[in-house]
């Protein structure tokens, strides 16, 4: 188990730095020279983007040798966000690039870990032994960062089980980028590793998770009557039951033609967390649904398979995902977020691949969005093979979705009160 770490007795200090430069020294010297002269500082948060892949190893000694911090953590992926030294976040998702996040977090706890997925605890045994693994007092609060390599074994194993150590913590990351190199994608102290890294902020900081997945819904709220694993097979609508594929055909003719286009490559099923959850009247905009991808249609017995286990009695409801909506959504769900807490100290962004241009048709989409209300706000994260955030009060691992973590002081734990 580790040590907690309390942050030094100082102002609270948040800092990033970019580099697109494709030669590992270069980029190196270029984010030492945005970050000079902190000092000190609490908590190191890199990414890399998988264009460095053979060079990772070195990458962390490097910035060691540069930049002084306790502790050191991260990821490769596909893309890297950061924020340039005129303080315009970006999106890269193609290319060199590396963004490190320096912290100062003054009273704050952090438990930074790393995990080997092949010696996980049981998931039937007693919670402790997965509170040995993370080091973390779940009673102090907080949230939870992590990154698992893409490559492991038991991942879904992992999420259930933090959940089940942590009950009440937010955890937001992301599965690291594939790469060809034999090693890792994580990073943790000096080192390049596999598994699953990440650190838990609690005391006078933590995290607060926003999660945009990029959906709206189409047609009623249906009732699971009868499923098979993954494979829905009936659908009940009041006192009516009808097969899947019915009760789509009866969504299109009310459909406006735009939709109707987008039905072809951009339907998703979105499955209620838990029987009868409604939307909550006070955040409507917040999806009490997780959406899921459709992996395949059986005319013949009018049945469609999700990518996820169905329940009898599980609510139902049909998604589509465009630029449009995802736009609106994040929108809104950042309003909300600035209501709660119009001045975090920075903002971290896990997102998928499949966003960005591919979504937008255009760049910078997901941080302009975040910029517009969070002016002043650092801007830091990942593109993921999988995005990792809570939704309707448990952790889920995503796709197409921007999972948000934004820093955030605690009031009641601010030094000085």
């Amino acid at each position: 188990m580790l040590q907690l770490f309390k942050g030094s007795k100082s102002t609270p200090l948040v800092r990033t730095a970019l580099s697109q430069q494709p030669a590992l020294e270069q980029a190196v010297a270029e984010l030492a020279q945005q970050l000079k002269g902190l000092g000190e500082m609490d908590l190191a948060l890199v990414f890399a983007s998988s264009s460095y892949a053979s060079d990772l190893p070195r990458l962390l000694p490097l910035l060691q040798k540069q930049l002084r911090c306790s502790h050191w953590l991260g990821a490769c992926g596909g893309g890297v966000i950061g924020t340039n030294t005129t303080g315009i976040p970006q999106e890269i998702e193609s290319g060199p690039a590396i963004s490190i996040t320096l912290m100062r977090l003054p009273g704050a706890k952090l438990s930074p870990f790393q995990i080997n997925l092949n010696k996980l605890p049981d998931l039937d045994g007693p919670r402790e032994p997965w509170m040995e693994v993370v080091g973390a007092d779940p009673e102090a609060g907080g949230a939870m960062l992590i990154w698992i390599d893409p490559a492991s074994s038991g991942i879904n194993d992992l999420i259930s089980g933090l959940d089940y150590g942590y009950p009440s913590m937010a955890k937001l990351g992301g599965l690291a980028g594939q790469h060809s190199a034999n090693h890792g994608g994580l990073f943790f102290g000096d080192q390049v590793c596999s598994g699953a890294v990440g650190c838990v902020i609690s005391g006078s900081f933590s995290l607060q998770p926003l999660v945009a997945q990029g959906c709206r819904p189409i047609g009623p709220i249906f009732e699971v009557a009868q499923a098979q694993r993954n494979v829905l097979l009936e659908l009940r609508q009041g006192d009516a039951l009808q097969n899947p594929l019915a009760a789509l055909q009866g969504l299109i003719g009310e459909l406006p033609s735009s939709d109707r286009d987008l039905l072809r490559n951009a339907l998703f099923v979105g499955l209620g967390k838990e029987s009868f959850t409604m939307p909550n009247p006070e955040t409507p905009q917040v999806s009490p649904f997780l959406v899921r991808n459709l992996m395949g249609m059986d005319p013949r017995l009018g049945a469609i398979a999700v990518a996820d286990r169905l329940r009898i009695g599980q609510q139902l409801q049909f998604q589509l995902r465009d630029g449009n909506s995802s736009r609106q959504e994040l929108h809104e769900l950042l309003k909300i977020q600035q209501q709660q807490q119009p001045k975090p100290l920075a903002a971290l962004l896990f997102a998928c691949l499949g966003r960005g241009k591919g979504l937008y048709g255009e760049a910078n989409v997901d941080v302009g969005l975040c910029r517009d209300l969070f002016p002043d706000v650092p801007v830091a994260g990942l593109f993921c093979n999988g995005e990792i955030g809570p939704v309707a009060g448990s952790t889920q691992m995503h796709g197409y979705t921007a999972s948000w973590a934004f820093l955030v002081p605690n009031p009641e734990l601010e030094p000085g009160k």
